[in-house]
């Protein structure tokens, strides 16, 4: 539910209190109402305002003495200045004492509206860096990633180089579960940066234009919904770090003004006229191959090469198996106390099934095979049966489909069914002969696979069939 928006309005004139109160009020507001300084700081301490409206001409107490009574109780508190016209002085003063804008009298009803309306705005961006801050609560270091192989400890080492650096852009390429983000956020917390805000936007996960407002906010009426200003992620991350995960997938005009972000450090919002300054770095990752699709131009080769200034690879789980085990164990260790569970290791035919098999959801998938497990082992040592039927069918799969098609007296050995191939093509021609076999009906070759069609489905996306 949307919060009710608390306004004090403190005047001594009771048709300056009553004209704002009735016309606060027919807006949705909650309204209060003080006729002096001392009135008011009581009502403050009640009912916390979000919003205050102070005139300077009061009894006893002034205007800029409550200002800065307001202001030592609850720095957070907005207050807008009343002031007669031309007192300019008066209202630079109170700017002082803490004051957020200042209105002179008379006033409209309309500038009352357009303040509280940049009122909201303010609020809705606090509110949003009080969620980032309590995301970034566990907050990941190169600690938290769990390795003993050479080939990520050389990754690490390298992350931390750069994570000194004050603006240098990153590219992060890997697989999709590979490990991105969690780099992402080591680089951010390792760096001067980390007690600014971390901004993540998946770009894949939004419609272009829903994409360029998030990324670089809007004016008023910049097209139909935009009722209000709103600033976008790159002002709302300043001196910090936004992190665009899948960048491959944005379109070229929103490439070109992102461009415009890294050369210029100025961001324009969607129906703005001025450049806004931001002081953030910007790291990118993608599962695309990015140099392929420069090649193919969906993707701008400028931005390209100012994105890679600092290019890391994130190798695939099969391409680092020695940390396989060292990551299953880790998962059981975090999932044992959710599910109540005192698993203490994996047993010997269990570690070579994973092992083994080609993780093609990289640690994102380990993860959840690990969860899985936990919840179904109900010994102190996982077992085979406790892993998904599509890991441990696996090995078993190329016998299963020659022995389908009437080869059962001479059916070659899996390692001669595909010979000298890899554990990822013998997946994809696997699915590929099964699919053959079912006449493409995917229900049954997931069954005769043994696996679910969800994981069929995605599979054959995968290997791109």
């Amino acid at each position: 539910m949307k919060k009710q928006l608390k306004i004090l309005v403190i005047d001594d004139e009771q048709l300056i209190r009553w004209s704002l109160e009735k016309h606060l009020s027919a807006q949705g507001y909650k309204v209060f109402t003080a006729e002096s300084g001392e009135e008011a700081i009581k009502i403050h301490g009640t009912q916390s305002p979000d919003l205050i409206f102070v005139d300077n001409k009061l009894p006893k107490m002034q205007g800029l003495e409550v200002i800065s009574k307001i202001k030592a109780i609850d720095e957070e508190t907005i207050i807008v200045f009343m002031t007669a016209y031309g007192s300019i002085e008066t209202a630079v003063k109170a700017m002082k004492f803490g004051a957020s804008d200042y209105v002179n009298k008379p006033f409209s009803l309309s500038e009352i509206d357009f303040i509280i309306e940049e009122v909201t705005e303010k609020l809705r961006l606090n509110n949003e860096l009080q969620v980032l801050r309590r995301q970034q609560k566990d907050i990941v270091t190169f600690d938290h990633i769990v390795s003993q192989s050479t080939e990520i400890k050389h990754i690490i080492q390298l992350s931390k180089k750069i994570a000194t650096t004050e603006t240098t852009t990153i590219l992060l390429l890997g697989e999709s579960g590979t490990g991105k983000d969690m780099f992402a956020r080591a680089i951010h917390n390792s760096s001067s940066r980390k007690d600014k805000p971390f901004v993540t936007i998946n770009c894949s996960s939004l419609p272009e234009t829903l994409l360029e407002s998030e990324l670089f906010g809007h004016e008023q009426g910049a097209f139909t919904d935009a009722k209000k200003l709103k600033k976008g992620f790159f002002e709302i991350a300043e001196g910090g770090t936004v992190f665009l995960d899948e960048i491959g997938e944005i379109n070229l005009t929103t490439q070109l003004k992102l461009l415009s972000v890294l050369e210029n450090r100025t961001v324009r919002r969607l129906g703005g006229s001025k450049d806004i300054p931001v002081e953030i770095r910007i790291i990118a990752a993608t599962n695309k191959n990015l140099k392929q699709s420069v090649e193919e131009k969906s993707f701008r080769e400028d931005l390209y090469y100012r994105l890679k200034v600092f290019q890391i690879t994130i190798p695939p789980l099969r391409e680092h198996k020695a940390d396989i085990l060292v990551l299953a164990e880790y998962f059981i260790g975090q999932f044992n106390p959710q599910f109540r569970k005192c698993i203490r290791g994996i047993d010997e035919h269990a570690k070579k099934v994973l092992i083994d098999y080609h993780w093609p959801g990289n640690i994102r998938e380990l993860r959840n095979v690990m969860e899985r497990a936990v919840i179904l082992e109900s010994g102190t040592a996982l077992k085979t049966e406790s892993l998904p039927g599509e890991i441990i069918n696996l090995q078993e799969t190329p016998r299963k489909i020659a022995e389908s098609q009437g080869k059962t007296e001479s059916a070659p050995e899996p390692e001669n069914l595909l010979k000298n191939a890899s554990l990822y093509e013998i997946e994809k021609q696997t699915i590929i002969q099964a699919l053959k076999k079912m006449n493409n009906n995917q229900t049954r070759a997931s069954k005769f696979l043994g696996i679910t069609r969800d994981t069929l489905r995605y599979k054959i996306k995968k290997h791109k069939l």
